[in-house]
């Protein structure tokens, strides 16, 4: 356990690399960690630097996606994600040559590490180290290499210019969510620890006492304000944020959307009942309120995308070979837009580290998944790609004060797309009509089942018992067999279709002691009937009370459909060229050459062949196995690693 601490530990010290918003993550090599690169079989060279066949292996073994298929395209896949993650880390590592970063930093990180881990024993640590693969000493080179690249980005994040007013007003305008308030309240509670009590002040604020009078007589808090939930100011009390209150409370009191006061609700111990005097909708706070907070995000966006075009200009003057031939792998141009090729390994990288497809590999076989992927995952990844390399281009041209990195300038320029929709009250109608079930809260009661053999006992039981005494002795004496199911839902599973509307649909509940009886259902061969407690009917929230949630998710949903429909429109200005059909079928063509054959049938021989002698050669007489192929694999398609 302790050698896995101290490795995800430094994974954490490598993981301060990444780069929030761009468009590829860097994934740290765990082989790396691992003694010292030089050592072990090469497989590439990045401008002239080994890597070794180990890195690469360590690679795919520390993401589970890259074990889960070792054939096919997505396993051709995988190895191009691997290669291309080892090329990133080896370039980065060249790119910091010049960091200075001392013992003494060194040090501190260790110490750190081994604090947190609970290994301060010279011997401890040393055990933890050899269980990881590691010395003391290669543990510390690797930490200075990742101080250093750390440092890196530290002094190019430092070069990013401050947020200009006009891009600070623009992320405030296109991001109006980031800076939205919460809702709150102008009310008043009263608190008390008795239940009964509760309840009878209830009946009295019901029939129109003065609210904040029997605060100030009864409640245990806020009593000296008349029950105020927040400060009393020129005579009004504060509003509050849903915060301010118990969690039971503050839903109960923040459902009253258009005030009103709340039932009893038992919270901790107490019992309390709110006043909502006024309910105030989240709103978006003024600019000069929120002009600090919109500066530092588009300050954090331009860091970012300075980053970003590091990295991709230290990838764009790579010099890779392969000097295993069984890591060589193809990474061609999938897309070009202003100017910028996207290479194939962009797409891969995304494919790879979406979720929804890692749980797609736990579901089918690897062939049915690559369908699935080159059918619809990756046409959508490129699509992606291509607006972010074409954002850059977009924003400049129209001079908009849009910043980030790539794929943050897709989504600004998304944004300003839809900056002028609209929501209109049929919109809203029209929504919560063919949405209703959304509104809807089903019924709920606590349900006792008495089965019966046959339909008389059944209705005798029913009209005879009043309530009197225990529901499961009364039914068990009159010769039914009782279950309890408990708490249920309306239309749920706990019920059969018959007793669910007896007890939720029917009218015609037998009113009995604390409860209700249904009427006699059929249930299979026998017939039962339901003991009905606690009943909660079914309720539909008047529109009145979602009109502002309504608004805002119609709001979101076309303001996305209007913003990639003006952002796919701009993108076609640019004349993007699409070339991933093409590569995929390269690349099934490719792998296709590369697949083991089945062996050659065997030809009984013939008296012509017989005697005695050999056969002649196969295959021309080279003498050449029907199954050998190239060792690069066949048919190529775009740049080489």
């Amino acid at each position: 356990m302790k050698n896995k601490k101290v490795v995800n530990v430094l994974l954490g010290v490598l993981a301060l690399l990444l780069v929030v918003g761009m468009a590829y993550q860097f994934t740290p090599n765990v082989g790396s960690l691992f003694g010292n690169r030089q050592q072990g079989t090469p497989a590439l060279k990045v401008n002239g630097q080994t890597v070794t066949v180990e890195e690469l292996e360590a690679i795919r073994r520390g993401n589970p996606v890259l074990g889960s298929v070792e054939t096919g395209v997505l396993a051709d896949d995988f190895k191009t994600f691997v290669v291309s993650q080892a090329v990133r880390q080896h370039l980065f590592q060249q790119a910091v040559g010049d960091i200075d970063v001392s013992r003494a930093d060194v040090n501190a990180e260790v110490q750190k590490v081994r604090e947190a881990n609970n290994l301060n024993d010279n011997k401890a640590w040393t055990d933890a180290l050899q269980g990881a693969g590691l010395t003391d000493a290669t543990y510390r080179t690797q930490v200075r290499s990742q101080l250093a690249i750390q440092r890196k980005v530290e002094d190019l994040q430092k070069t990013a210019a401050p947020a200009t007013d006009a891009e600070a007003r623009a992320y405030y305008d296109l991001n109006p969510q980031a800076f939205q308030s919460d809702a709150r309240i102008v009310g008043r509670q009263i608190v008390v620890a008795d239940k009964a009590k509760a309840q009878s002040l209830l009946a009295q604020v019901r029939g129109g006492a003065d609210f904040a009078t029997l605060a100030r007589q009864n409640s245990t808090e806020f009593k000296d304000r008349g029950g105020a939930l927040g400060p009393v100011e020129n005579g009004a009390p504060r509003p509050v944020a849903q915060v301010a209150l118990p969690a039971e409370v503050g839903a109960a009191a923040f459902a009253l959307t258009q005030g009103g006061v709340t039932d009893v609700v038992e919270s901790g111990g107490k019992f309390y009942i709110v006043k909502v005097e006024r309910f105030l909708p989240p709103a978006v706070k003024p600019f000069d309120e929120a002009k600090a907070d919109a500066a530092t995000a588009v300050t954090e966006q331009k860091k970012n995308a300075v980053v970003e075009r590091w990295a991709t200009d230290l990838e764009r003057g790579a010099k890779v070979e392969a000097v295993d031939p069984n890591w060589k792998t193809e990474n061609p141009t999938v897309a070009q837009v202003a100017g910028q090729k996207i290479p194939y390994s962009d797409v891969v990288a995304q494919v790879v580290q979406n979720q929804q497809f890692a749980s797609l590999l736990g579901q089918v076989p690897g062939e049915q998944a690559a369908g699935l992927v080159n059918g619809i995952l990756k046409p959508q990844v490129v699509e992606g790609l291509i607006s972010g390399y074409g954002a850059e281009k977009l924003v400049q041209d129209r001079k908009l004060p849009l910043t980030g990195t790539r794929q943050e300038l897709a989504a600004a320029l998304a944004a300003y797309g839809a900056r002028d929709v609209k929501v209109t009250d049929a919109d809203i109608q029209a929504f919560y009509t063919q949405n209703r079930q959304q509104f809807e809260t089903p019924g709920s009661a606590t349900v006792a089942e008495a089965s019966f053999p046959d339909r008389a006992k059944a209705t005798a039981f029913r009209q005879g018992w009043n309530g009197q005494g225990s529901f499961v002795a009364a039914a068990s004496r009159a010769g039914g067999t009782v279950s309890e199911r408990g708490s249920v839902t309306a239309g749920g599973e706990t019920l059969g279709e018959e007793l669910n509307a007896a007890v939720f649909t029917s009218r015609n509940l037998r009113d009995v002691g604390e409860g209700s009886l249904s009427e006699v259902v059929p249930v299979g061969q026998r017939f039962s009937v339901a003991y009905v407690t606690d009943l909660k009917p079914g309720a539909t929230q008047p529109l009145a009370a979602v009109r502002a949630q309504i608004q805002d998710q119609v709001l979101a949903q076309k303001r996305q459909e209007a913003g990639q429909a003006y952002l796919a429109r701009e993108i076609a200005t640019l004349g993007p060229v699409n070339n991933l059909q093409q590569v995929l079928a390269a690349q099934e063509k490719r792998v296709a050459a590369q697949a083991p054959k089945p062996p050659a049938a065997t030809t009984p021989a013939t008296p012509a062949q017989g005697n005695g002698e050999d056969a002649p050669a196969q295959n021309g007489g080279t003498g050449t196995s029907p199954t050998g192929t190239p060792a690069d694999g066949g048919a190529s398609s775009g740049n080489t690693r």
